[in-house]
C-alpha cells in the first residue's frame, strides 16, 4: 500500500523523472504475489492504481536505493540483520513514519501489518501521512 500510495503522490507532483522507489518484504512467503485485495479495494476507494508484485528485500538494493524503510520495528531489525549498518554512501534505514514524527505529524512510529487485523483504512491514513512527510523530507534534501 506504501508503495502505491507514494507513487501516486510522486507522479502528482511531477516528480517521478526524479525519484524512483519499489517495496520489497523481509519474508519470502508472498514473492510474485499480487498485493491482498483489501488493499487493492482501500486504494480502488482513493482513486489510486496499483498493480506491482511482491518481492523480497535483497543485499543489492543497498546499491539501488538511497533510503530503506520499514513499516516496524521488527522489519527494521530484520532489515538490519540482512543488510548490516549503512556505510558511507549507502541508503538511510529507518522507520517509514520517522519523517512524519520528525514533522510532528504523527505520534505512532509503526505502521501495523493489516493482514491480521483488517484495518486497511486505519493503515491506509497512516501511509498517506507518512508517505507525506517522506516527500516533503525528499523535496527538501534533496532540493526538487
Amino acid at each position: 500500500m506504501a508503495e502505491a500510495v507514494l507513487a501516486h503522490l510522486v507522479k502528482e507532483a511531477e516528480l517521478s523523472d526524479k525519484i524512483t522507489l519499489d517495496s520489497a518484504g523481509t519474508g519470502g512467503w508472498h514473492v510474485g504475489d499480487p498485493a491482498d485485495s483489501r488493499t487493492l479495494a482501500v486504494l480502488k476507494k482513493h482513486s489510486i492504481p496499483y498493480n506491482g508484485r511482491a518481492r523480497q528485500l535483497q543485499r543489492s538494493d543497498l546499491n539501488e536505493f538511497d533510503y530503506i524503510l520499514a513499516m516496524d520495528t521488527e522489519n527494521l531489525s530484520g532489515i538490519r540483520r540482512l543488510l548490516g549498518n549503512p556505510k558511507d554512501g549507502q541508503p538511510e534505514i529507518a522507520l517509514f513514519l520517522s519523517y512524519a514524527n520528525a514533522a510532528e505529524l504523527l505520534t505512532r512510529t509503526e505502521v501495523p501489518d493489516p493482514y491480521y487485523n483488517n484495518q486497511f483504512d486505519e493503515v491506509y491514513e497512516l501511509v498517506l501521512a507518512g508517505s507525506q512527510a517522506l516527500l516533503d523530507h525528499l523535496r527538501k534534501t534533496h532540493e526538487f
